[in-house]
């Protein structure tokens, strides 16, 4: 007998995730370098610094609550659409891939942005945690920067669409192009954007301010060097294979989206930092890490070298830093194990 179609069923081939096989030569190792690095907000206690968080001007406050809000808006869309969709771009059978760009994902918006909420809930009150976030939803350049990004990732869920469903504007070559476009977006978000909003928090820290917020921003920057680096490589295999003339046409388009890029957050940084006397200084930063990022993927630097605050700089060192693990937890730190309190425990 005929078994009925229901009609949701699909035609389509299915295949397991094999982890003995590899789907290349290194997503397996940064399946291995995510997981080691794993990580939750609630781990770091924020209590310490409320000392000195108190005695700051407001105009220091308000730069660094800002700041950590232009962090909070980029995390969230890189894992709720960023992420997500580059994985769904990639071709059905790299389950291995698929799976290490869901976990960073995850990490993107349940631990880092939730990270942010955590200083937030800690440092400020309800009211002006509400204001801060109305402020992030109407700043024009944080609203250009965000719909830059976010259409390059749009336009690939597009043409994730048309792939699928053999839609008549599924061209092959094109989708490879926006893909890598895509690619592009999430690696100038992950090791220029966020790498440029650590400025502060690294300001600090490098100066024994606001420690326990400056462990978290640590852990952070050691997981988006990782994110950095994997969306990279996945854009530079694309990237290979262009024909000569789409390459040439590409990286024309990449440095006009950069420079783009830059000029928003120029105008966006200057409202942040002119109160504080630091712009010039933070915009060395923005080029310094736009270079980074343009490396990652492949490319040489467009910005000249120029001199980087020193106490910034070395706090992009992700190397295990040791610590009084009683009052915070380093880069290295381990994950303690933890068991529930019984009646026995109270027997003295």
């Amino acid at each position: 007998m005929k078994k009925e179609k229901l009609h949701f069923e699909t035609d389509n081939d299915f295949t397991g995730a094999n982890w003995n096989e590899v789907d290349d030569g290194y997503t397996q190792h940064f399946y291995e370098q995510n997981l080691s690095q794993f990580w939750r907000p609630e781990d770091i206690s924020l209590q310490p610094d409320l000392n000195v968080w108190g005695i700051l001007p407001d105009n220091i406050k308000d730069t660094y609550a800002k700041n950590l809000m232009v962090l909070t808006f980029l995390d969230t869309y890189q894992g709720d659409i960023g992420m997500p969709v580059v994985s769904r771009a990639i071709t059905d059978d790299k389950h291995q891939q698929k799976a290490v760009l869901n976990f960073m994902a995850a990490m993107e918006n349940a631990v880092h942005a939730k990270s942010y909420s955590n200083i937030f809930m800690t440092y400020m009150t309800t009211p002006e945690i509400n204001d801060l976030f109305e402020w992030g939803e109407n700043h024009p350049n944080l609203r250009r920067i965000m719909n830059l990004i976010v259409g390059a990732y749009e336009a690939l869920d597009r043409q994730n669409y048309y792939r699928k469903y053999k839609h008549e504007d599924y061209k092959p070559e094109l989708f490879e192009i926006v893909k890598w476009q895509a690619m592009v977006a999430s690696v100038f978000l992950e090791t220029w954007l966020f790498y440029s909003g650590f400025y502060y928090p690294l300001y600090f820290y490098g100066q024994g301010k606001l420690m326990q917020a400056g462990e978290i921003i640590n852990l952070i920057l050691r997981d988006e060097s990782v994110h950095g680096l994997y969306v990279g490589r996945l854009a530079q295999d694309i990237f290979d294979k262009f024909p000569k003339n789409v390459q040439v046409e590409q990286e024309a388009w990449m440095n006009k989206f950069l420079l783009t890029l830059f000029d928003e957050q120029y105008g966006l940084i200057s409202s942040m930092y002119d109160q504080v006397g630091l712009t010039d200084d933070v915009i060395r930063f923005v080029k310094y890490n736009a270079n980074k990022a343009l490396m990652n993927l492949g490319f040489d630097q467009h910005f000249p070298n120029e001199p980087i605050n020193p106490v910034v700089l070395n706090g992009l060192n992700t190397e295990t830093k040791t610590h009084d693990y009683f009052s915070m937890k380093g880069t290295g730190y381990q994950k303690m194990v933890t068991e529930a309190i019984s009646d026995d425990d109270f027997d003295f």
